[in-house]
Formats: structure tokens, sequence, C-alpha cells
């Protein structure tokens, strides 16, 4: 039986911090947005826009699976669940590329120059969403790789684990892609950066620029339950990435698909104006909540017992906030992450 869900108005809005999140269709809302007046993407779509299909949905909500992989608990713990994107048939494929041809041509007007987008893919269905962009006249610079281990892959044939035990079908996934693109640029970079203020990626500190690999984990439990959508990304990786995108953190960060919020939660925790857009009630409701707790993580994974020291006070500029201080977005930024070279 399909969950119930309550009738909720396109135009519905939820506004927390520097974070705002509309109700609507994403191709829809991109239509009535002002050119040039977003200045930087970052976003986990739908892969297969089947397992987010209201019949999938009412499937993983339930517990059965369909095209959704709910994986065998493991030591005590429940496994998140996983699309199946070997399910895909050449017209969900075709669809899909459709979809996105329709939403990377709606980005080309609202984004300005030197605008990047980050995009989380998976390895099987990068390039049906990496070509659209392409053919949208985007550049490509290249993939950030995060370094996690799921469930995926390393499975033996299914019905005939016995009989073929050394064997893995597919490899046991321990990355994941997120593509990087950016609009072209108005003249050189450093034109772009003085008139546009974008074009480049923000370093992590004067010594250390911004790299393509980062690693990562699972999204733990903790985070789950503050937000428990099934394709949630940690807040330690998503506030690298999404620092990264606003060069002189200025301008606005859009995620088209925002499920539970953890975009919004980790541009909020920088001091960063976010906007969301999601399609689906129910996901809509989970970010109300989500949105804030996810934003008052500290870097030990404990929420912020201030909240007001996450967001300026009227009339004090973004930089003065505490959380713009480099010393304190660095702490929050890696102190969750797995050991790294400082």
């Amino acid at each position: 039986m399909t969950p119930a869900r309550r009738t909720v108005k396109k135009s519905e809005t939820f506004s927390y911090g520097h974070a705002t999140l509309t109700l609507a269709d994403c191709l829809e809302w991109l239509a009535d947005r002002a050119p040039l007046s977003v200045q930087a993407v970052v976003t986990d779509p739908p892969y297969g826009l089947v397992e987010y299909s209201p019949q999938e949905q009412a499937k993983l909500r339930a517990g059965r699976g369909g095209v959704w992989r709910i994986p065998p608990s493991f030591d005590g713990h429940n496994r998140s669940p996983l699309p199946r994107f070997t399910t895909l048939t050449a017209e969900d494929l075709r669809r899909l590329e459709q979809f996105f041809a329709r939403w990377a041509s709606s980005l080309m007007r609202v984004l300005v120059p030197g605008a990047h987008i980050v995009v989380a893919s998976n390895p099987l269905v990068s390039h049906i969403l990496a070509r659209p962009l392409a053919e949208a006249g985007f550049e490509r610079r290249g993939e950030i790789i995060r370094l996690v281990t799921t469930l995926r892959g390393g499975d033996r044939p299914k019905n005939a684990h016995q009989e073929f035990s050394d064997v893995t079908v597919m490899p046991r996934s321990m990355f994941e892609p997120w593509l990087l693109f950016r609009k072209p640029l108005e003249g050189r970079v450093q034109d772009n950066l003085r008139k546009w203020r974008t074009g480049a990626l923000r370093r992590i500190s004067r010594n250390q620029p911004f790299g393509d690999v980062i690693a990562s984990h699972p999204t733990r439990p903790a985070e789950r339950a503050l937000a428990p959508h099934p394709s949630l990304k940690p807040q330690t990786f998503m506030r690298q990435i999404v620092r990264a995108v606003l060069p002189f953190g200025e301008g606005v960060v859009l995620d088209p698909f925002a499920g539970a919020g953890s975009m919004l939660a980790a541009a909020n925790a920088l001091g960063y104006a976010s906007i969301g857009v999601e399609y689906d009630p129910h996901y809509f409701e989970i970010a109300r909540a989500a949105i804030p707790a996810l934003s008052r993580l500290t870097s030990r994974g404990t929420p912020i017992a201030d909240e007001a020291s996450l967001f300026p006070r009227d009339g004090e500029s973004p930089s003065a906030s505490p959380i713009r201080r480099e010393d304190s977005c660095e702490n929050r930024l890696f102190a969750l992450a797995p050991d790294r070279p400082r």
C-alpha cells in the first residue's frame, strides 16, 4: 500500500538560516528563475528516475525493494538500500538522458559565467549524465572521487554462488564519481573572478589546493536517523564539496534534487546561501527537520549548543561569522573524516 501523503502546495517553502527549500518540479522552478542568478550547483540526482517514481518509492518505504536492493543486515546493523542500476532498460536510459538534456539546458540560463556544477554519479550511468551537460555547452573539468566502500558489487552469481565461489560478477564498489563541469568563462579566469566571483575552486588553505580525491565513509547511523533518505551523503564530505564551489564564499549554491537537504545543511554550516528544490512531499517534510539538525552537527558529530553561532547577526557581515574563520572551517570539514595528511 502506498504511504499516505499530505497534499502540499507547489509554492510551499521552508527557510532555515541561509537555506531555502522549495517544494517544486526542478525544471519548472528553473524556468521561473531569473537568468544569471546562481553561482554553483551541488546535487545528487536520481540516477535512473525509475527508483524515485511513486511506485518504486512506495516499495522502498514498505521494505519490499523493487528496483531498490535491500541489503541484508550485517553484524546487527541494517544496511542502506541501493538502487539496482543494472535493471535499467534501454528505454529507461533513453528517458534519463532526455531528462538531463532538458535539465542541463535550463541550468545554462540561470548560472553565471564560471559557475561550477558538481553532480554525484555512479560508474554505470555517469556517461548518461555527462553527455547532456557537455552538449548543453558546459566544460568538463574532471571528476571528484569520493573514496568509500559500499555493498554494491562484489557478489557471486545469483543462485549459483556455491558453484562459482571464486568469481565476482562485478567489482566491489570502492569509489563514487562526482562529475565536475563549469559554465564557460567570460574572458580569462581572473576577469571572471573579478566580475562574477566564480570560475575557480576555493583552496583548502593557502598551501593546499582543493583536490579531486576525498577519503570518505558511508553515512553514519546517527546522521541517517536525522535525515532518513536512501542516498544521504555524510556532512564531512558534503561540506568539503560545497565549500570549494564558491571561491570567495559569495553567491548562492543550488541543489535542484534536494532530497533530505544535506547540501543545504552543509552550506548553512559554512555560512553559504543555498537553495534546494525537492519534488517529493515526503522528502520535503524530512528535510524540514533534517536541515536544522544536520546544520548543527559539529566536527565531533554532536549538535552545536548555541544555534545563533551558525549565522551572522543582523548587520554583521558573513565574514564576521565564527563559522567562516579558516581555523573553525577546517576543523568542521575534516575532524570527522578518516585520517589524512594535513
